[in-house]
């Protein structure tokens, strides 16, 4: 094994295999697995979200029991909205998906790239939030100390997801376990312990609020409870992502990810309401230095306990576990966050590249792009929390409204068919009414201190993207036209011409070998295969077609997707075979499947140079007027790759160029 081979083994660990069924039986998970990976960013919005949301209020502390109520019934109202769309998009239906299904390509573009910007915050947020907790145990750490531990935190995040996904989850599992324990713990208690005092506290939470009526009138004190809720908007974010992390779930996936997600409205709907009304019944307040919910804790295991040892232990493994999770949260992000630039490159959004698999069979490109830009966010924000969370939870509502609004307008259009309509039209259109609300209201309320950033980001890159869109539409136009002549060429033998069928010899291993590197049955490779005719006339007896099967996140579903893959790769082989013999050559092919393109197409051309002593390998390469960075990014450099390794191994390599005008 090669010093590079043994590095990558430890790193990334070992190579997986697509073709063993068994390999999505390894990697998919569990209903409860997938409640610690994809719903750990709701459970950790606890740490923000309600106390927000309260702190709102002021000295209008009363409505925080209509608060508390409003807060559950919506997480409960968006998780079951959620659990609808999963039924309709069982293969994985996150906001791009659904949007760009039942509105559109341009709304689906707008909602994939607000749900990129949100995962991208969310782990610079939480990997922000998770350090200033672990550093608050610890008196005086510098704020450029506290931004170094947040790249780190990053960094590692970054390499733990590019060894794949279900052991990243099984190294955070431990962390989510203790977090539920303790803060169940502490919330039962609290609200146990003040079970008595709710006839009281539901009296003077009528009184006050007649008061409050009274002195602002009804809108007035509807406005206070309005702004609290959507400062709150941050304890919904993090819902979406079982739905768009389907992919990973075990099969059944669409009862496995409705299971899901029932663990997560249960779990977050109580933490979220039973921590607004414990601020309530404890009357705890602000202070510096500490988090409502540290303070919160501390007076509650005071009570618990008595023993100030205990308390002061029970406090720090709550705040620890409560800190650790918001890491958590941030690795639920990069589970979720690739997986839709892996859909947004399959429809040309973005580069291609981001749909392509590692050898541990994840999106690396896309995790990798997450980490890089989630530290871009950091360094921009100098790893102040304030401004990443008032950039952050306004994208969030953006998808949800649009993903809400798709599947009202799906309902509204099935109600023929369907007898059930009304009743899911119902819940899809009260989420699309709450969703639209928090994001308006955030929106005006947090413009002026940051959100303006968002916009301006959001924007930037929904028309870099269209940009995108628009290169690869137009060549694309190009290269259709060159396939609608070149593939439809008839298949001459020689005896249509000169009537006489020659005999087509056998070869021999010195025979002069024209191998073509191919991906499908396409003009390129027609195009390859007449220009060695043209440039080199009966030279060549043979001819190989090497072609490689590339696995990406459309293909990476399951056996039969990957069967089917194998057998497309074949059948293109196959035309191409039956194109050079009618040409009087002898004519082969080989292929392969794999994650790495250009490893497998390596080995390929070094099985030919075993049975064939004078191989030249053939590539297609699309030569733009003015080659630039734009060009070299969205298009792949694999035939120069190719050419390096073949050449550095004794293979003769040439590229021939298609001149593309765009």
């Amino acid at each position: 094994m090669s010093l590079k081979e043994l590095t990558k083994r430890v790193f990334l660990g070992k190579s997986k295999d697509p073709l063993d069924p068994g390999v999505f039986h390894q990697l998919s998970l569990v209903a409860f697995l997938a409640w610690v990976g994809l719903g750990a960013d709701g459970l950790s919005s606890s740490a923000y979200g309600p106390e927000e949301a309260f702190l709102a209020l002021g000295r209008h502390s009363h409505l925080a029991v209509f608060l508390a109520v409003a807060t559950a019934a919506t997480v409960v109202l968006i998780s079951a909205s959620y659990s609808q769309l999963i039924e309709l998009f069982p293969s994985g239906g996150g906001g791009y998906l659904v949007a760009t299904r039942l509105l559109g390509e341009k709304a689906g573009l707008v909602s994939g790239t607000a749900l990129l910007i949100d995962y991208v915050l969310t782990i610079s947020t939480s990997c922000a939030a998770g350090v200033a907790a672990l550093c608050s145990l610890v008196k005086n750490v510098p704020p450029a100390t506290q931004l170094l531990f947040s790249i780190v935190a990053v960094v590692v995040l970054v390499l733990m997801n590019v060894r794949g996904v279900k052991e990243s989850i099984q190294i955070l599992l431990p962390i989510f376990i203790v977090f539920l324990l303790t803060h169940a713990a502490i919330l039962f208690f609290g609200l146990g312990r003040h079970l008595g005092e709710i006839p009281q506290l539901v009296d003077a939470t009528v009184n006050e609020t007649r008061q409050t009526v009274a002195e602002m009138g009804f809108w007035g004190m509807l406005a206070i409870l309005l702004k609290a809720f959507s400062l709150g908007g941050g304890t919904y974010t993090g819902i979406e992502a079982v739905s768009n992390g389907l992919h990973i779930l075990r099969e059944p996936r669409v009862q496995t990810g409705r299971r899901t997600m029932t663990y997560m409205a249960i779990s977050l709907s109580f933490m979220a309401g039973a921590l607004i009304l414990c601020y309530l019944l404890a009357g705890v307040h602000k202070t510096e230095g500490a988090t409502l919910n540290a303070s919160l804790y501390r007076r509650l295991s005071g009570e618990m306990f008595g023993s100030d040892s205990l308390s002061a232990g029970f406090v720090l493994l709550c705040l620890v576990s409560e800190g650790a999770l918001l890491f958590v949260a941030a690795q639920s992000s990069f589970l979720a966050g690739p997986r839709v630039l892996s859909n947004m490159a399959i429809d040309s959004w973005v580069p291609h590249r981001f749909s392509l698999l590692s050898e541990r069979l994840v999106t690396q490109n896309g995790v990798l792009l997450m980490g890089g830009a989630a530290i871009a966010m950091l360094l921009y924000a100098r790893g102040s929390i304030h401004i990443l969370v008032v950039m952050y939870s306004i994208n969030v509502f953006l998808t949800f409204t649009l993903s809400q609004l798709g599947m009202c307008v799906h309902w509204w259009q099935v109600r023929q068919s369907d007898k059930t309509w009304f009743r899911r039209f119902a819940v899809n259109g009260a989420g699309l009414l709450v969703s639209l609300t928090i994001m308006i209201v955030s929106a005006v309320l947090k413009f002026r201190e940051g959100a303006w950033m968002t916009v301006l980001i959001t924007g930037a890159v929904v028309a870099l993207f269209a940009l995108v869109r628009r290169h690869y539409h137009s060549v694309g136009l190009l290269m259709k036209r060159a396939d609608d002549v070149l593939t439809t060429l008839p298949r001459y033998k020689p005896a249509d011409i000169s009537g006489v069928t020659p005999k087509v010899e056998p070869v021999s291993r010195n025979t002069p070998t024209a191998v073509f590197l191919v991906s499908g049955f396409n003009g390129l490779g027609i195009h390859s295969l007449l220009q060695v005719q043209k440039y080199f006339p009966r030279y060549f007896k043979n001819a190989i077609f090497l072609s490689v099967g590339v696995v990406d996140s459309a293909t990476f579903k399951g056996a039969d997707e990957m069967e089917n893959l194998k057998k497309e790769t074949e059948r293109d082989l196959n035309r191409y075979v039956e194109f050079a013999r009618g040409l009087g050559m002898h004519a082969e092919h080989h292929y392969a499947v794999g994650t790495d393109l250009l490893d497998e197409i390596v080995g390929l051309c070094q099985e030919v140079k075993q049975k064939y002593d004078r191989p030249i390998f053939f590539a297609s390469k699309l030569l733009f007027p003015n080659e630039n960075f734009v060009t070299r990014a969205l298009h792949n450099q694999t035939p120069f790759a190719v050419q390096r390794r073949l050449q550095f191994d004794g293979l003769q390599t040439v590229i021939l160029p298609i001149q593309v005008s765009t």
